[in-house]
């Protein structure tokens, strides 16, 4: 997957940049006992991933070498460095997290070793904050055993809204290629949905997803398609009220505010007749009804983005993989799709920085100034 500034220049010849430096990437290990280090492993044994990003991987290294042991995969090389700003390029860097080593048991529900999955986090985080990385990719979790193990949230994106400072709201948005889907409610009981669906709401994540698709993603005009929340989308009014009362004023209101926005479409044709390929982002009501045709259309490609934080976050769309951790199957497309997705966004947006800017208006108001 080519970068937007590649893209970009390939339609614009007399554009010439110069060489930029790697992007670096800061992993975090994600469940020892799951399928983390070795989509990690897998996917920068491939030389040509390193072309374009420097990877950071907070892990220890005897965790990492019994996951290469285990799997055989003892030609991928890891470079141990105390300090990310240590980081070499066109190589697998490992900050050293934790020195003790911990008993890995692949395969087996993580239970204490979640300390170390947390461990990892934390300090992929602080070097985040602290610019010592420029994006983070996280490696699934078993979110349950973290907060056994003393983990206060209830997944990665609220920590890192904690560790941002951002109170704002924030989006899970799950991508693939010409599929993008935003959920309004999360991880919620479905006894919830329908009371948690407001006209503001629905407003405030759809603000969201447009801003993202035109910061994050570099698309001009987004086209933005509201999925409605009961079946055929209410059906008039006789398969429920929320469609009718909630769903549409939001979609008009949407549209006053210039926020291209469509709907509200029953869920089930509108993933059955291919509809999504007709908009550059869907937002659907709830978390099955968008994560479920995702999933069935994009599993094992597909990444999931937190649209909304002032840092640049993405992991793969899988879990932590207990059913098929140490037998060297697990497939790392997706989190080579999330590395390449983390490196797009955070380009996208500083090339977004000077969307508007004239170079010339400093110049003119000087001029200005002078003569007035």
């Amino acid at each position: 997957m080519r970068s937007f500034l590649d893209r970009f220049n390939s339609f614009n010849p007399i554009i010439s940049l110069e060489p930029r430096p790697p992007l670096r990437v800061g992993i975090s290990c994600g469940d020892l006992n799951g399928i983390g280090i070795e989509v990690v492993l897998k996917c920068f044994e491939d030389a040509r991933m390193l072309a374009d990003v420097t990877p950071v991987l907070y892990a220890s290294a005897h965790a990492v070498s019994h996951h290469r042991k285990t799997l055989k995969l003892d030609e991928v090389q890891f470079h141990r460095v105390n300090d990310a700003r240590e980081a070499l390029p066109k190589k697998l860097n490992l900050v050293n997290v934790w020195e003790e080593e911990v008993a890995i048991e692949l395969g087996k529900p993580s239970g204490a070793l979640a300390a170390y999955a947390i461990k990892s986090l934390e300090a992929a985080a602080q070097d985040l904050a602290s610019g010592k990385v420029d994006v983070l990719v996280t490696a699934p979790i078993d979110k349950h055993a973290m907060q056994q193990a003393g983990f206060a949230y209830p997944g990665h994106t609220e920590f890192l809204q904690h560790m941002a400072g951002s109170e704002s709201d924030v989006l899970m948005l799950l991508m693939a290629e010409g599929l993008r889907v935003g959920t309004v409610t999360g991880h919620i009981p479905i006894s919830d949905v329908a009371q948690a669906i407001t006209t503001d709401r629905i407003m405030a994540k759809a603000r969201l997803l447009h801003q993202s698709l035109l910061r994050d993603l570099a698309i001009v005009e987004p086209r933005i398609a509201i999925l409605g929340l009961n079946p055929h989308a209410g059906d008039g009014g006789a398969l429920g009220s929320e469609d009718k009362e909630r769903i549409a004023p939001a979609v008009r209101k949407l549209n006053e505010e210039g926020i291209g926005a469509m709907g509200p479409y029953a869920a089930d044709g509108f993933f059955g007749n291919g509809s999504y390929q007709h908009f550059d982002g869907v937002l659907a009501m709830y978390h099955d009804q968008g994560l479920a045709p995702f999933k069935a259309l994009s599993f094992g490609n597909g990444v999931n983005f937190t649209a909304g934080l002032p840092i640049v976050r993405t992991s793969p769309d899988h879990g932590t993989g207990l059913d098929i951790a140490g037998q060297g199957i697990a497939n790392e497309a997706s989190f080579r799709a999330a590395v390449w997705m983390a490196a797009d966004i955070y380009r996208n947006r500083e090339h977004y920085k000077t969307i508007g800017t004239n170079p010339l208006q400093p110049q003119k108001r000087e001029k200005e100034r002078r003569e007035g």
